[in-house]
């Protein structure tokens, strides 16, 4: 099976799983009404994510919208790319900040923006720049922010789920004499639930920026230009890593390389798949279309 299409059904199946957790939940907890309390719960947390993600990215960021003729070069890679790619042409951000990093944003391509740090402005040549912003048109392209905003919002609902459970167990609800979880099965789920969500939100986005790579490739015709940026971002972004923080929650995960610092433990939960695995797809692809010619 093509890498495009198993990583569309490795996404869809993920938010599937993610989905069916959060009935299951409600479910257990509350029976039919608490089934029904958490799918209209998570509806509404999906479209809150949905309509809002990108100014909470932006605002995160700091980020200002510049005009052609305040970064000619951004807005004419932009530009291309775009139509290359046959959609609407993205707002332009850039973001006051050190670290090397760009982001997409945006509920469709539409209402979209892309948005690039003052640090990768500094780091990148235009053909590595290219290499970026045909990534972060792809993710647009793709409605990988859509994808983002709701795999995020499902893992919000199970940690709603669990806040209400651990309260009901707190006030006296879901003792032995009901049929409700005890206790114990209480301080498990507080335990389990967040844990899981987490690893299923973080293989989502891993997926879909194996996705944005391949896709963003299609657009540029330069694979070892992303590659090399890649590896230009993890160093830089190793050396200046932002520090982690809930106000850039709704960015980071977006963002084209982790902003974070983190060790091996944390890269079960990461958002991001290594940059050497990146790299080497790259690699490979750059390889079948020298043959190809």
């Amino acid at each position: 099976m093509p890498h495009k299409a198993l990583n569309g059904l490795k996404t869809a199946l993920l938010l599937g799983l993610l989905s069916a957790f959060i009935l299951l939940l409600g479910q257990w907890l509350g029976g039919t009404g608490g089934l029904l309390l958490a799918g209209l719960l998570a509806l509404a947390v999906n479209g809150g994510a949905y309509f809002y993600s990108d100014k909470l990215a932006l605002r995160a960021m700091r980020a200002r919208e510049v005009t052609a003729a305040e970064a000619p070069r951004l807005h004419a890679i932009v530009a291309e790319l775009s139509a290359r790619r046959g959609m609407p042409m993205p707002r332009v951000y850039v973001s006051p900040t050190a670290a090397p990093n760009a982001f997409a944003t945006g509920r469709n391509p539409a209402n979209a923006a892309v948005c690039v740090t003052e640090g990768i402005l500094d780091l990148l040549d235009e053909r590595e720049l290219r290499g970026v912003l045909g990534h972060e048109i792809s993710h647009v392209g793709n409605r990988d922010i859509l994808i983002a905003s709701v795999a995020a919002g499902l893992a919000s609902m199970i940690m709603i789920i669990v806040n209400i459970a651990q309260l009901g167990a707190l006030f006296g609800f879901g003792g032995e004499d009901d049929d409700g979880p005890g206790l114990l099965e209480i301080l498990l789920l507080a335990i389990l639930g967040p844990l899981a969500a987490g690893l299923i939100q973080a293989a989502i986005s891993r997926s879909r920026e194996f996705e944005a790579d391949a896709s963003g490739v299609e657009i540029t015709g330069d694979p070892l230009a992303l590659a090399s940026a890649l590896r230009k971002i993890e160093a830089g972004a190793a050396a200046l890593p932002l520090a982690p923080s809930g106000q850039l929650a709704p960015a980071s995960s977006m963002m084209i390389a982790n902003p974070f610092a983190g060790g091996a433990a944390a890269r079960l939960f990461s958002t991001h798949p290594p940059t050497a695995e990146r790299v080497a797809r790259l690699e490979l692809l750059a390889g079948s279309t020298l043959q190809h010619r």
